[in-house]
């Protein structure tokens, strides 16, 4: 089934595709340019032997200091008719760039969409609703992101500082 697949889109969205990057994964994955996520996904979703219509998982990683683009939107796809194959969509982004907001196609996609923009910060374009979704409306910043104050913005404490703190108010408790 993932040749089929690999090979519909090699045939018919080519100019999206990206070469995989090399990953230890079971899953079968493939990495879009933007501007190619909401035309596959409508794609995989409409055809009639793939049928890929459940959006099971919708979210991010920031990869700063390790990768670049710094951000992937991650999207998994389920086809319950073809004996619930899946397909993750991987799709590279900078910062500040936007991605095509799939709600389209996946109506399911509103909240998941506005949960990545609230703790990522990653905009969708063409969202019906792109507002904070968690955090209150007022909160300064996106608090999943890998540079975010771990304490809130202004306090720029790191990791071990946090520990030091903490390990000496417990002592200071004895």
């Amino acid at each position: 089934m993932n040749e089929a697949i690999l090979s519909f889109l090699q045939a018919e969205f080519s100019q999206f595709l990206i070469p995989n990057r090399e990953i230890q994964t079971n899953l079968f994955f493939i990495t879009l340019k933007k501007e190619g996520i909401l035309p596959v996904c409508k794609a995989l979703k409409e055809h009639p032997n793939f049928s890929f219509s459940f959006l099971n998982d919708l979210t991010s990683v920031d990869w700063l200091g390790k990768r670049s683009p710094r951000f992937e939107v991650l999207y998994l796809l389920k086809s319950p008719k073809s004996g619930h194959n899946r397909i993750q969509i991987r799709v590279p982004i900078e910062e500040g760039e936007e991605v095509p907001s799939i709600v389209s196609v996946y109506p399911g996609a509103n909240w998941p969409e506005r949960e990545v923009f609230d703790l990522m910060g990653i905009t969708f374009s063409s969202h019906p609703r792109m507002e904070r979704l968690i955090m209150p409306d007022n909160f300064v910043g996106h608090p999943l992101r890998k540079d975010y104050p771990l304490e809130g913005p202004g306090q720029d404490y790191l990791i071990q500082d946090l520990l030091s703190i903490h390990v000496n108010e417990d002592i200071e408790k004895d």
